[in-house]
């Protein structure tokens, strides 16, 4: 019987569960896939503590991976069995050596991706794609602020941000983490365990602020985050990692700037599938020319994913994580 990693209360990492799992037939339109490799994000942090409350009790966690189709339901007509494909979408539940999934929220990969890889890029990719292309359209020229500068989106937008031309700001936890970002794409790193990042974007912009800044940090940094921004920019809020953004005055948008605000998420933007296609193809593209480079920097037995999230909600992680099956 193939296992998954399940939980039957919301809390700390202890209510990860490893746990033999019944998963059956595919039904009409759905896959039954194998699991190659498994993504780990900090969405699926939310979905343990219940920030991100489940549909149910017990519940097999996880947003992304890549393998094999094993099994084709009725009504399929664009996968076979053998098929490589990843996934960055819901329903919930890649965190397991089997699963079903339906069919028209997977894609097929290419020859030159490889599994853990895939498993990698894929959410993060698909995001840095929205964020990058969509939600605020980076041009040339423009300076752009990115907080989490080293985690994993961070380095897959770092790198794009770079290609499109622009000025690319990130901020990160360390001199360790600095060299990293610096290495992926950003022309300057902010220490903010020592250094006011409001000040020192203003430095570099010569006070003219930024045109966007990404923020998945949300409480420590989101006030600061508007002080960076030059009259009309955007702010895209798209994470919570150190606590959701307090309640505040809409007023307060104007008085700086007539600044936008938006609290984006990735299943909106590749809810038709069409528009899931064109942003795992858009993040294929920039892959195989070389412009981002996919890294994993951390690998977890499956079994053991209850480290993987203490070393994720600890900072020690960089870069991309997969969870390996059996």
């Amino acid at each position: 019987m193939p296992k998954a990693i399940r939980i039957h209360e919301y809390g700390g990492p202890e209510v990860l569960r490893w746990e033999d799992v019944e998963v059956g037939d595919p039904g009409a339109g759905q896959l039954r896939i194998r699991h190659a490799a498994i993504g780990l994000n900090y969405i699926d942090i939310y979905h343990r503590t219940g920030l991100y409350p489940l549909p149910s009790l017990p519940w097999t966690l996880g947003m992304e991976g890549a393998g094999r189709v094993e099994a084709v339901g009725e009504g399929v007509t664009e996968f076979q069995v053998g098929d490589r494909i990843a996934y960055a979408s819901p329903p919930v539940g890649a965190y397991a050596e089997v699963r079903l999934i339906p069919a028209d929220r997977v894609v097929a990969l290419p020859d030159t991706i490889d599994d853990p890889t895939a498993a990698a890029m894929m959410l993060q990719g698909m995001t840095a794609q929205y964020l990058l292309r969509r939600t605020y359209r980076v041009q040339p020229g423009d300076a752009i602020l990115l907080h989490a500068a080293a985690g994993g989106v961070g380095l897959i937008a770092s790198q794009w941000a770079r290609q499109l031309g622009a000025l690319v700001i990130g901020t990160v936890g360390s001199d360790e983490k600095a060299e990293i970002a610096r290495a992926h794409g950003c022309h300057h790193v902010i220490v903010y365990t020592r250094e006011n990042f409001v000040e020192r974007v203003r430095e570099i912009t010569n006070g003219q602020g930024v045109a966007v800044v990404y923020d998945s940090v949300g409480k420590e940094t989101f006030m600061g985050s508007l002080d960076c921004l030059r009259p009309l920019g955007m702010m895209v809020s798209f994470g919570n990692a150190s606590g959701p953004v307090p309640a505040f005055e809409p007023g307060i948008l104007s008085a700086k700037g007539s600044l936008f605000l938006t609290r984006p998420t990735l299943m909106h933007y590749t809810a038709q599938r069409r528009d899931l296609l064109a942003s795992a193809a858009d993040l294929f593209d920039v892959v195989a020319i070389g412009a981002v480079n996919i890294e994993v920097r951390q690998t977890y037995p499956l079994a053991e994913t209850a480290q993987a999230h203490r070393d994720l909600e600890a900072r020690k992680t960089t870069g991309s994580t997969v969870l390996l099956p059996g």
